[in-house]
């Protein structure tokens, strides 16, 4: 054995140092968040779930697809779930930075349902643990749900009106959609002192808002300075009509409202070759009636119809009649022209007048968060939430998106293009099964059975090298085709036709046979001939 290979000095210094600066990362991420739960460990003890009857929804402690990585599992379809954990501290938000980030996997797809979590007010609020369902009074909603027309990443915060002392929710305009497939990612949300609302996939900057304009959140949050008037009506003679019937005008004297739209063209004429006597459509002379047909049961059969042969190089069949053309003299209904209103005063509106519920604030005053809750109803299961944080700074959550989400979902995506991969390769593997599946009628073909051995031979190289298929199948496709031109143009003798007399010679065993043959064919036509049934009368 030789000896270890030693690493240079330098390498190792290095090393060290970018594990140093990571743990440091970790040390201080840790130092600076608020509230991180990983999962790693059980829920029972940390989370408590709600006890009312209609979130009966089971939460399991549950290992991610593919890893060894554990999360928090909706476990069901078409339940209702309801969880919290109290925060061991209150979450302030106002005067600095606010991070909220979580992950979460769709497992299975999501059909019709959230994934959202609810950072709750506290407990004077109004709430209890142990009941806590979609009432329970939250400061922020944030993730994604999906269902019907419904597919975004909610932001919703709910803020006291400082003059009504009611809470009003406050929902962000064009919030962006949720990723539709079945990998890990993590929703950040970044409410800086500054007013700013960033939303962030998987690291990326997808919306940027700012909490006070009317722009990005619905309804505003600071309400509009001007009112219209709730008490302010139209007056009786405000007039709105921007145009108004002439009342100086008159319908003319020749004006005939009467007159038709379309009248007889008198100057058409019957084109040459005109059919008057020959029906458009006649009985089908190969029809038979069926041997099972009962005139008593079935009524009286009739022939189906097919189009007359006749009329199809004629210009026409059946009676002739002149077309109709449109009217020179069709006025229609007169109606006087329109003309400016001299008494027109525009659109009405109410007055405007200072909104008594207008508010002037530099930010907004955001309840602290007491806790954290997932309270969602979904069709779907495989829904898990992990690495749930609330923090300080941006740059923390970062550090938990490199060492808890990034590394799963590569090893996600890869395995994702594999089967990708695997299913394209499936497909072709399949369609090349049913192309050489092809190539076997073919050279079952009767007319070819001489060559039959040639074709097996191809057809066998092919199915032993799958990259060449085309060209084994261009290989049978020449060879039938020269077989076949080769029948029809080398040479072979057309049939004598016979013409059918109405003499009768005597029957040999020969022609007996010959008739039965042509009387099992008309069996085989009259079966297959189409039925016209008619309505017997009573």
């Amino acid at each position: 054995m030789g000896e270890p290979r030693r690493i240079p000095l330098g390498i190792f210094a290095v090393l060290l140092f970018v594990i140093s600066t990571a743990s440091l990362q970790l040390l201080r991420a840790s130092d600076d968040a608020i509230f991180y739960d990983s999962f790693d460990e059980a829920f029972d003890g940390r989370w408590i779930v709600s006890e009312k009857d209609e979130y009966n929804g089971v939460w399991k402690h549950a290992k991610s697809e593919g890893h060894d990585d554990y999360g928090l599992l909706v476990s069901e379809k078409a339940r209702k779930y309801a969880i919290v954990k109290e925060l061991d501290e209150p979450a302030n938000l106002k005067d600095e930075t606010a991070v909220l980030q979580f992950e979460t996997r769709l497992q299975n797809g999501l059909e019709c349902g959230g994934a959202y979590l609810k950072y709750l007010r506290p407990q004077e609020a109004g709430w209890k643990p142990k009941e806590f369902d979609n009432d329970s009074p939250y400061s922020i909603m944030f993730g994604p749900d999906k269902c019907g027309a419904t597919n975004k990443v909610h932001f919703i915060f709910k803020h006291k009106n400082p003059k009504s002392g009611e809470y009003v929710e406050h929902h962000l305009k064009y919030p962006p959609s949720v990723p539709s497939d079945k990998l890990s990612h993590v929703y950040t949300a970044i409410l800086k002192p500054d007013n700013e609302l960033q939303i962030l996939i998987d690291g990326e900057q997808k919306k940027k808002a700012n909490f006070l304009s009317s722009e990005d959140f619905e309804p505003s949050l600071i309400p509009a300075k001007t009112i219209p008037d709730p008490d302010d009506k139209k007056p009786e003679d405000w007039d709105e009509r921007e145009k108004i019937p002439d009342p100086d005008a008159a319908k003319p004297e020749d004006w005939d409202e009467d007159a038709p739209l379309e009248i007889v063209d008198e100057e058409a004429e019957k084109p040459e070759g005109w059919l008057d006597d020959e029906p458009e459509e006649i009985d089908d002379p190969e029809a038979t009636k069926p041997e099972d047909w009962d005139d008593e049961e079935d009524g009286e059969w009739e022939a189906p119809k097919i189009s007359n042969p006749k009329c199809e190089t004629a210009p026409g069949c059946g009676e002739w009649k002149r077309p109709m053309k449109k009217n020179p003299e069709y006025k229609g209904k007169w109606h006087a022209p329109l003309i400016e209103n001299p008494a027109y005063k525009g659109i009405w509106k109410p007055q405007d007048i200072p909104n008594p519920d207008y508010f002037e604030l530099k930010k907004p005053d955001f309840e602290p968060i007491a806790a954290i809750g997932i309270e969602i109803w979904t069709m779907q299961d495989g829904i898990l939430f992990d690495n749930i944080l609330i923090a300080k700074d941006d740059k923390i959550a970062a550090s938990y998106r490199e060492t808890t989400w990034k590394p799963k979902f590569t090893i996600e995506k890869e395995k994702q293009k594999e089967e990708e991969l695997e299913t394209e390769s499936s497909g072709l593997a399949s369609l090349q099964k049913k192309v050489f599946e092809l190539l076997y009628k073919i050279a079952d073909i009767p007319f070819l059975s001489a060559y039959k051995l040639k074709l097996y031979d191809l057809i066998e190289k092919g199915e032993k090298q799958p990259n060449l298929t085309i060209g084994i199948l261009v290989s049978v496709v020449v060879v039938f085709l020269t077989i076949f031109l080769r029948i029809v143009f080398g040479g072979k003798k057309k049939p004598t036709r016979v013409e059918k007399t109405n003499t009768q010679a005597p029957k040999t065993s020969t022609d007996q046979g010959s008739e039965e043959n042509e009387e099992n064919k008309e069996e085989e036509t009259s079966k297959t001939a189409p039925r016209r049934r008619v309505k017997r009368e009573n």
